[in-house]
């Protein structure tokens, strides 16, 4: 059977390309060089591509290699987290004292807290000073004349000017110091003619001071004064002398001559 024009036409058009890749493959080979035959192979078997110089690649290798050299194929790099606590040392010493900051700016009064609780009952104090006066004065004087006799004779008083507090006892005629302190005491007594005068100022059974005249034809006053620094209990008291010679003081009823006197200057506790 003749061929028609129309099929050998189609045909040579068909191994056009299969020529064209021939020559190019000739011709990119190096001058000298021959074309390496073409080995048959077989599906899913590799194509050894090194020299035999090299060992042979795995398929899984390969593709490792390809994958790793190319940027869009390359694995994300893996940083590792290390736990500082697990690699934290022991407690070192405390350090020194820095040295203070500025000081800040001085704040705002904070809100007024809450009243607290009722604190216990505290327990009882020192014993304080009783209560003493501290104003003492007294005036004292007698109306009737006095003796002397075989013996002291306590010297009495009759009539009371002033009696601040009443420290002066008016029975036993002593004054009794109830205010520790400095005291100012005197004495003023009329004497008697042709007589001699001698009493003392007494403090306790102690003699502080001397009245004292001798006789005379003329009767005069006499008197005595002085300080003392008396405690708490403390007694100041007149005596008249016992008789060796003639011994009077001299007064009436209707005239004082004898009046003893004493008030507190300074007391000692103030």
């Amino acid at each position: 059977m003749a061929d028609h024009p129309d099929s050998n036409e189609a045909m040579m058009l068909a191994i056009l390309p299969i020529l064209f890749l021939i020559s190019s493959l000739q011709a990119s080979l190096l001058p000298g060089e021959k074309a390496t035959p073409k080995k048959e192979t077989r599906r899913g078997s590799c194509i050894r591509c090194c020299d035999s110089s090299e060992q042979p690649v795995s398929i899984t290798s390969s593709r490792y290699i390809r994958m790793t050299s190319d940027s869009a194929y390359s694995l994300p790099k893996v940083r590792p987290t290390i736990d500082i606590t697990i690699l934290k040392g022991e407690k070192g010493e405390t350090g020194s004292t820095g040295l203070s900051g500025p000081e800040g700016k001085e704040g705002q009064p904070g809100l007024q807290g809450s009243n607290g609780r009722k604190g216990q009952k505290g327990q009882l104090g020192l014993p304080g000073n009783s209560c003493k006066q501290y104003y003492v004065a007294f005036s004292v004087g007698r109306r009737k004349p006095l003796h002397s006799s075989d013996y002291y004779q306590h010297v009495t008083f009759d009539m009371e000017f002033v009696n601040l507090y009443k420290h002066f006892n008016m029975f036993t005629g002593k004054f009794f110091c109830y205010v520790a302190g400095i005291y100012f005491f005197s004495l003023n007594v009329h004497t008697w003619n042709y007589k001699e005068t001698y009493l003392h100022i007494m403090r306790n059974n102690t003699e502080a001071a001397i009245l004292y005249a001798q006789p005379s034809e003329r009767s005069i006053m006499q008197s005595q004064s002085l300080m003392l620094d008396l405690l708490e209990g403390d007694e100041v008291w007149v005596r008249m002398f016992k008789r060796e010679r003639e011994n009077a003081i001299y007064s009436e009823e209707s005239d004082i001559y004898i009046i003893f006197n004493g008030h507190l200057i300074k007391p000692a506790i103030e």
